[in-house]
Order: C-alpha cells, then structure tokens, then sequence
C-alpha cells in the first residue's frame, strides 16, 4: 500500500490511516483513489486469498467510479502519488501509463488513438505521461505520446504529438508556449516524506517505462 500512502501525501501534504480513511469517506475523487489502490494491493496477494480479497474490492472500486463519475480501470499502471483535482468527467484508457506526481483535473482523457497502415493493420496506441506532469481540465491526450516531465497540459488543450520536459502546452491542437517550465505539483511526494519501513522501489514509472 506504499502507493496509496503517496497519494494521501499528494491530497494532504500528509499520510496517516486516520487521513486517508477520512479522504476516501468525504472526498469523492480521492475514494476512487484509494478503491482503485485496493484492487492493486489484492491482485498481488497470495492466489488463496487474491480473489478472496479481490471481489469486494472490485465492487467498492465500481461503486466509488459511478458515484465520482471518473472511469479509470484499476489495471491502468499509475505510480505512487497521483492527484484527481475535482475528478469529475476523467476517462483514462487501460493501456496509458502514469508517472509519479502526477496530477489530473475534471474532464481529462487519456486515450488510445488507432492507425490503419498500408496493408491495413490497425495499431493502437496509447499515452505515457511521464512523472510530475499536470494536466488541466478537459485536457485530452491520445495516441502513442509521451508527456515529458514536469510539463503542464493547459485546460482544453488537444495533445497528439509528444510533449518534451517541462514544457507548456496550450491550445487544440496542443502547441508548446514556453520551454524550461516549473513543474505544478503541490505536496510533491519523495521517499524521504515516508518512514524508511514504508519506503520501497517502485520501477513502474513511466520515465523509465518509456524506454522500455
């Protein structure tokens, strides 16, 4: 549950149980959060009790969905530390990939975008959005693009092309308006801000997926 505890931090500015059970029963978005957290945490457990445990979480995590109005497949492969600023209206596929810090506003897609080539194949790609990245309301992604690190996705923007490092984009289509941009991220969460029991490597952020 080491990604959940960075999640509170990230809503909080701390992390404590009493915290985040509080977030996850008077904040709507972040519930979905800690449901979607839950589903992770028990398709790791022991085969004896993964589906034991699975069920019920599952169901929390629906439920949590619907009454947010947010569909995030609990699959998707997110890093410790994500922020749903109002949450409402966000729609991220299954197959993108997200950093660590990074932070989501009401309305966001992230979604795949299909390519037929010249014999007729389709390919199907999907977004990565590499650590500390904001992305501002209805900001849609899509496709096989990869947002840099620490750059901003301003409210409304269409993004279909890749975005470098700390990077400002804003209209549709997305076009870069400033360069060397100071990441947005509020209560930035690092191993150091947990104790050492709690801290472990997590090798599933996509600045380094990216490469893969």
């Amino acid at each position: 549950m080491h990604a959940l505890k960075a999640d509170t931090y990230r809503k909080f500015g701390q992390s404590t149980h009493p915290i985040t059970l509080k977030g996850a029963l008077l904040d709507p978005a972040f519930r979905v959060v800690v449901c979607l957290r839950l589903c992770q945490a028990a398709e790791h457990l022991p085969p004896g009790l993964r589906w034991l445990a699975l069920l019920p979480a599952r169901l929390l995590y629906r439920l949590a969905s619907q009454l947010a109005g947010i569909e995030i497949p609990w699959r998707t492969r997110i890093a410790p530390g994500l922020a749903l600023t109002h949450g409402r209206g966000i729609v991220v596929n299954a197959g993108a990939r997200i950093g660590s810090n990074v932070t989501l506003f009401h309305g966001v897609t992230l979604g795949q975008r299909d390519h037929i080539d010249a014999q007729g194949r389709r390919h199907t790609l999907y977004p990565v959005i590499e650590d500390e990245v904001w992305i501002g309301p209805h900001a849609i992604i899509v496709g096989g693009v990869t947002v840099g690190k620490g750059s901003r996705i301003a409210g409304g923007a269409y993004v279909f092309e890749d975005v470098p490092p700390y990077c400002v984009v804003m209209g549709n289509p997305g076009k870069i308006v400033k360069r060397d941009c100071t990441p947005d991220v509020d209560n930035r969460y690092s191993e150091e801000d947990l104790p050492v029991s709690q801290a472990v490597d997590h090798h599933h952020s996509p600045s380094t997926l990216s490469n893969q």
